[in-house]
């Protein structure tokens, strides 16, 4: 086998120092390389089939270019794809390379993982202890909350959960209905967000003078169980709030089972405008979460971090990202 290049046979190649090929191939700054010099050290440097050492690269900063995103046990649906995509692309702009690590039994231990990688900068969605704080922040490493169900959690750019519940009421009591049910998810991964979605929807309801919804966990097949004995109320609900557009999605099909018109029996509206919502039977009216968004602010303040500006780029007011998407459900 050939040997791997070295940055010793690229500066031989180019007939420049070894210092020289280091500043033109890493992008060093305060650097004035004569644009003839640097295109003789990438001609050569592709000729050679050279490409810098990640893992020296890494010991000369003393960290990697990697950004470690940790994810608490979610389940990865379309809004946590189109987060990660959007986080990587946003990254990538900037050179760094975008590392996901989801906390499942019998992985790798976190503490393990970042000290192997030494990353530049950790994202994480779930609050740390201020002792494992303080030692990933004495290694040198940043670390920034993001996505905390919780947006009341230092550094967290996460949109409060509660709005998202209180959008769906207000939307559906602005098409005049008054008795509401809200359908919750069997995951228990999903409670920290379940929660506070729920608690949205019972102060909108408060708020607004109506009666509390009420409440059903759907599972398996059991979405037109749940309606026909919503149905069957003294005062039977004439809407209903999907935690998100997957669980909307079981509760049009319960809603046909039982013979009923949406929306003329019965409304539904789900939360996080995943891209199949339009093409729904009949396209779902949901809210949309500006996963994008908070995806491009999570990015802007890593970027921040790493560059010494304010670690935080605050995202737009809630009220313009956590909007309702209506279509035919309602």
């Amino acid at each position: 086998m050939r040997p791997r290049a070295t940055s010793v046979d690229v500066a031989r190649e180019a007939g420049v120092s070894r210092a020289t090929v280091s500043y033109v191939l890493n992008d060093a700054p305060g650097q004035s390389i004569p644009e003839e010099t640097r295109q003789r050290v990438l001609i050569a440097a592709r000729k050679l089939g050279y490409s810098p050492s990640a893992a020296a690269r890494t010991l000369r900063r003393g960290r990697s270019d990697v950004v470690l995103f940790v994810l608490p046990e979610w389940p990865i649906g379309p809004v946590i794809g189109t987060l990660i995509s959007t986080l990587t692309a946003e990254l990538a702009a900037h050179r760094l390379t975008l590392l996901t690590y989801q906390k499942l039994p019998g992985s790798t231990p976190f503490r393990e993982l970042w000290t192997a990688i030494a990353p530049a900068a950790i994202i994480v969605c779930e609050a740390l202890s201020d002792a494992e704080l303080e030692t990933i922040r004495t290694a040198g490493i940043e670390v920034l909350t993001a996505l905390a169900p919780d947006p009341a959690v230092q550094g967290s750019l996460a949109v409060a959960q509660e709005l998202f519940g209180w959008r769906q009421v207000q939307h559906l009591t602005e098409r005049g209905h008054v008795r509401l049910a809200y359908a919750y998810p069997a995951d228990e991964r999903l409670e920290s967000f379940a929660a506070p979605r729920l608690r949205g929807a019972r102060r909108a309801c408060s708020e607004l003078g109506l009666t509390a919804p009420v409440v059903a966990t759907i599972e398996d097949d059991n979405a037109a169980h749940v309606i026909s004995q919503w149905r069957a109320l003294d005062e039977p609900v004439t809407a209903l709030c999907g935690y998100n557009d997957e669980i909307a999605f079981a509760l049009l099909d319960g809603a046909r089972r039982n013979g009923l018109r949406v929306p003329a029996d019965l409304a539904v509206i789900g939360v996080d405008d995943i891209p199949v919502a339009r093409y729904a039977n009949p396209p779902l009216t949901t809210v949309a979460t500006g996963v994008e968004v908070q995806s491009r602010a999570i990015a802007a303040s890593v970027l921040g971090i790493l560059a010494d500006r304010p670690a935080r780029s605050p995202l737009p007011h809630q009220n313009d990202i956590v909007r309702v998407i209506e279509r035919d459900s309602t």
